[in-house]
C-alpha cells in the first residue's frame, strides 16, 4: 500500500503530501512500523522536491511523532504532534512557520502553502478543561468553539497570494464511522461543528474516519479515510487516496484515486455447509485476500476440515462454524422459543462447534437456579461457581 502511495505521488507530480494522524495503531508502535514510517517519509520527500506535513491522531503519542523533527525538516517534512507547536526550525526553501501553522515551498513550484496544522485536540493535549459542566451539548459547543479559535489564530496567517490549508484529526458533526474507529469523543462532547473551519480555507484535511467522505457544504472538508481496511467490519469498503489540485484564491478540485495494493479483506457466509467452502476453494475464489469465514453445518466442524481448509487458504483468520438444530429455527431462541437448558445448548453449539456434556449443562443450571439468600442450595451454587 505505501509503495502504492509514492508511485502515486510521483507520478501525479505531487507537490505536497499531507498526512493527517494516526500515522500508528499505537502510542508505542514497534521497531519495524518507525522504520517503515521513516522510510516512506523520505520516499515521499524526494530529496526535497516535495514537502510532507505530518500531524498526530488520537492514536499517536504526539512527543514521538515530533521527535525526529530535526532530522526530518532536513528532507523538507514537517512532523506536529501537539496543537500549537511550532518547529524549531525549517527546511531551507520554506519562507515560515509560527505556533499552529507552518509555509511550505517546494522547487518548481511557483506559488507556497500556509498550512495550518491542529494534530488530535484533546483536553490533555490542549492542556485545558473544555468547560466547568457536564451538560454534553455545553460541552460540545465548548470543544467546537475552542477548536475553532486555534483555527481562527492560526488562519490569520493566510494570504490571498498563497494556498491556504487546513489539516486536523477530528470527529465532525455529519461524520460516518465504520464502527472500527478508537473514540475520540466523550459521548457528543468531543464533536466538532463544520463552522469552526475558518471561511479563508480553500480545503480542510481530515483525520480519523476510516470512510472516505466529505462533511460539509460551504468548503471542501475531506476525510481521505484509512488507505487499508483495518477490520472485517470495513470489508468491500473502497479505499482510496485524495488528489487536490489548487492555486492561490482558486477552487480545489478533488479525485479520489483508488487505491488496491493491500489485500482486501471478505467475509464468506458457507450456508450450505462444508462442501460449499470446498467448491469455493477449488474455484480459487479470493486467493489474495484475508477471508472471515462463517460455515453453517448439521455438526460440528471436523478437526481435520479445519486444517485442511487452513492448509489450501493462507488468508484465512477466523472460521465460525454454526452448528444447525434440527427443525429449530435458532431465531426462536430471541423469541423465547426454547428453555433454559436448550437456549445454553444451542448457545454452545454455535460457538464451541459441539455438544455441552452433561456435567456442563447441569452446572450451568446450578449456577443460574436462585436460591435463597443462606438457603440450603446456597452452599451447592457457590461449590459450583468454584
Amino acid at each position: 500500500m505505501l509503495d502504492e502511495i509514492c508511485a502515486l505521488a510521483e507520478a501525479e507530480g505531487a507537490d505536497l503530501v499531507l498526512l493527517a494522524g494516526d500515522v500508528f495503531d499505537s502510542p508505542n508502535p514497534p521497531a519495524a512500523a518507525e522504520d517503515l514510517f521513516y522510510t516512506t517519509l523520505e520516499r515521499l520527500a524526494a530529496g526535497g522536491r516535495r514537502a510532507v506535513v505530518v500531524i498526530s491522531g488520537n492514536h499517536d503519542s504526539a512527543e514521538r511523532i515530533s521527535a525526529p523533527e530535526a532530522l526530518a525538516r532536513r528532507h523538507g517534512v514537517a512532523l506536529v504532534g501537539l496543537p500549537g507547536q511550532q518547529p524549531s526550525a525549517l527546511p531551507p526553501a520554506w519562507p515560515g512557520a509560527g505556533p499552529g501553522w507552518v509555509e511550505v515551498a517546494v522547487p518548481g513550484c511557483p506559488h507556497t502553502a500556509v498550512v495550518a496544522t491542529l494534530p488530535y485536540p484533546s483536553e490533555a493535549r490542549l492542556n485545558q478543561a473544555l468547560g466547568d459542566t457536564l451538560e454534553e451539548a455545553e460541552l460540545r459547543t465548548a470543544y467546537s468553539d475552542r477548536v475553532g479559535q486555534i483555527l481562527a489564530a492560526a488562519a490569520a496567517h493566510f494570504r490571498p497570494d498563497t494556498v491556504n490549508l487546513v489539516v486536523s484529526h477530528l470527529f465532525v458533526a455529519g461524520g460516518e464511522e465504520s464502527g472500527t474507529e478508537r473514540p475520540i469523543q466523550l459521548g457528543g462532547a468531543y464533536t466538532v461543528d463544520p463552522s469552526a473551519f475558518p471561511a479563508g480555507a480553500q480545503y480542510v484535511a481530515l483525520g480519523h474516519l476510516h470512510r472516505e467522505q466529505s462533511v460539509a457544504a460551504l468548503m471542501p472538508v475531506r476525510y481521505a479515510g484509512s488507505p487499508l481496511a483495518c477490520s472485517f467490519a470495513e470489508a468491500g469498503q473502497a479505499k482510496c487516496a485524495l488528489m487536490v489540485d489548487i492555486t492561490p484564491a482558486g477552487a480545489a478540485h478533488v479525485r479520489a484515486v483508488p487505491l488496491g495494493g493491500a489485500r482486501p479483506l471478505v467475509r464468506w457466509v458457507a450456508r450450505g455447509g462444508a462442501g460449499e467452502v470446498d467448491g469455493w476453494i477449488a474455484q480459487g475464489r479470493d486467493g489474495d485476500a484475508w477471508i472471515d469465514l462463517e460455515v453453517h453445518l448439521d455438526t460440528s466442524l471436523p478437526l481435520d476440515t479445519l486444517q485442511r481448509w487452513r492448509q489450501a487458504l493462507p488468508g484465512l483468520v477466523t472460521v465460525r462454524p454454526v452448528v444447525r438444530q434440527a427443525g429449530v429455527d435458532p431465531r426462536l431462541a430471541e423469541r423465547g422459543g426454547l428453555g433454559a437448558d436448550e437456549l445454553f445448548r444451542l448457545f454452545y453449539r454455535t460457538t464451541r462447534g459441539a455438544e455441552p456434556s452433561p456435567e456442563v449443562v447441569d452446572l450451568f443450571r446450578r449456577l443460574t437456579t436462585e436460591v435463597p439468600e443462606g438457603g440450603a442450595g446456597g452452599h451447592a451454587a457457590r461449590d459450583a461457581a468454584r
